[in-house]
């Protein structure tokens, strides 16, 4: 999402002066490199864990887009959580103080994982066609027919990646009310699209698109093994165009909101896999693990009706044509590409 977001920016705004600073620890962020180059952007190689790589950044800038994270829902669940911790808790904190003393504005990118694990689980669900769908007439509970609400549970387990966001979102709640730091926290859903290096524990969507091009075996994993679970689906250019209104009308506090591609956008892995199959004209063998992770979640769709009203925002890129854009990409780019994402 960051790299789009800067290749974006700069090509709506060329006047402006754009920042990407990554550790480069994602295998293939480093062939973003030569996009930057060209298009103007800088790239600055450091690590948020290390303080001083953040302090060797002297300039002040209007906006901090803090998209940094280890976001596998898996990371320390079979072994140290220390990368994790780390990274989405230190780290973000090292973001937020850079932020406060050379920010103007930050947009902080969370997760819809902050949401506890077993009331997710307990939503009231059943199987319509491909997918599973939500049983619910009325808001209840942090939850509706349009989806999950900024008043669902977060009292308990949640992962470790989930706990460090929402420790982090706390931690800016405490710099924007003691340093009156204007600042946003966006929770968002599944981000997906062109130019991510996805994987099975983050990236999903992408890598299933991948496979399906360039060949390949994928699994349904859990509740059942038939790829009925449920997620919305959010491009980076949407995203993009809700920053940009976030950004020209900053709020006094500091708001909280679900971000994504809502009932509209969602999809089932079913689902998923026929678009895939279509617009590559390709099947692949999909295997099925029965047995679910315990932080696998049966069904995530944002209610993002609270952001959509306040900035007259909605996203317009559907799941056909995420995977129509990640197809192009893929194919635009298949000799390059073949390494990561080939069986």
């Amino acid at each position: 999402m960051g790299s789009r977001v800067a290749l974006l920016w700069k090509k709506d705004h060329p006047q402006d002066e754009v920042y990407c600073f990554d550790n480069l620890r994602r295998r293939g962020s480093e062939l973003n490199l030569a996009d930057f180059k060209s298009r103007g952007i800088h790239f600055v190689h450091g690590d948020i864990r290390n303080p001083s790589d953040l302090e060797d950044l002297r300039q002040n800038f209007d906006v901090l887009i803090e998209a940094s994270a280890e976001p596998s829902v898996h990371a320390g669940t079979e072994g140290s959580p220390k990368y994790v911790l780390d990274t989405n808790l230190t780290g973000a904190q090292n973001c937020f103080e850079f932020a406060r003393k050379q920010c103007g504005f930050t947009i902080f990118i969370s997760t819809s994982r902050v949401y506890s694990i077993a009331p997710l689980r307990n939503l009231p669900l059943k199987k319509l066609g491909s997918r599973f769908t939500l049983e619910a007439s009325e808001s209840q509970q942090g939850f509706g027919p349009d989806g999950i609400s900024e008043k669902f549970s977060v009292a308990t387990a949640r992962s470790f990646y989930g706990s460090t966001k929402l420790a982090a979102e706390l931690l800016l709640q405490e710099y924007a009310e003691t340093y009156k730091m204007p600042a946003v926290i966006n929770r968002c859903g599944v981000i997906c699209g062109e130019g991510q290096w996805g994987k099975t524990d983050q990236g999903v969507f992408t890598l299933w698109v991948a496979r399906h091009f360039f060949g390949g075996t994928l699994s349904y994993t859990g509740f059942g093994g038939e790829g009925h679970q449920v997620r919305d689906l959010l491009h980076p250019e949407d995203l993009y165009q809700l920053f940009l209104s976030q950004i020209s009308a900053p709020e006094k506090s500091l708001p909280i909101y679900n971000v994504g591609g809502g009932t509209k956008i969602s999809v089932s892995l079913k689902e998923y896999t026929e678009t895939c199959q279509k617009i590559t004209s390709r099947e692949i063998p999909i295997g099925r693990v029965m047995e679910s992770a315990a932080v696998d979640i049966p069904y995530y769709v944002s209610d993002s009706r609270p952001v959509e009203s306040k900035y007259n925002w909605s996203p317009k890129i559907n799941s056909l044509e995420i995977v129509q854009r990640i197809h192009h990409w893929l194919k635009g780019h298949e000799e390059v590409l073949r390494p990561f994402f080939g069986a």
